[in-house]
């Protein structure tokens, strides 16, 4: 489970579409993730995701879910400035135990656990800075995690 399964329990339940970034970025490039960053390297990734990003934040007004490293960007933090954001979190081990952190995911595929953990130092204060709030993931299924982060926006019909 991540944010996609995630994300569309959460467009369901409200009633509104569900787009994720990375889904955007593959169709636009005709290529996976992993290959943009092996053939152009990160740099150039990273100005495709802004794109898709800013594209994805002015054209859909329902869930969108975007890229681990999204928030990375200054200009991309700004936008996300007054939308409702949730940070799905998880620690290392949940993270091993749902993704296998496995070689699809470019950043992860040396040391997996320890670059993980470096990745999350990294970026958890990003996240905290732009999430509107915070839902633990670990032990929970998608459902409850859809049903946490309803009710920490307060968006659960009475």
């Amino acid at each position: 489970m991540g944010k996609s399964t995630v994300g569309r329990l959460l467009a369901e339940r409200l009633g509104a579409g569900y787009r994720d970034t990375d889904d955007d970025i593959v169709a636009a490039e005709g290529r996976s993730i992993a290959d943009i960053f092996v053939d152009e390297g990160e740099p150039a990734f990273r100005v495709v995701e802004k794109r898709a990003v800013l594209r994805a934040l002015a054209e859909h007004d329902g869930v969108l879910a975007l890229g681990g490293g999204a928030v990375l960007d200054a200009d991309t933090r700004a936008l996300l400035a007054g939308q409702r954001v949730v940070y799905l979190s998880m620690d290392v081990e949940e993270a091993v135990r749902r993704t296998g952190l496995n070689a699809a995911r470019p950043l992860l595929a040396v040391n997996p656990r320890k670059q993980w953990r470096e990745l999350m130092e990294a970026r958890r204060h990003l996240y905290e800075e732009v999430a509107t709030v915070v839902v633990p993931t670990d032990g929970r299924t998608p459902e409850e995690v859809a049903e946490a982060a309803l009710d920490a926006l307060e968006l659960k019909e009475a």
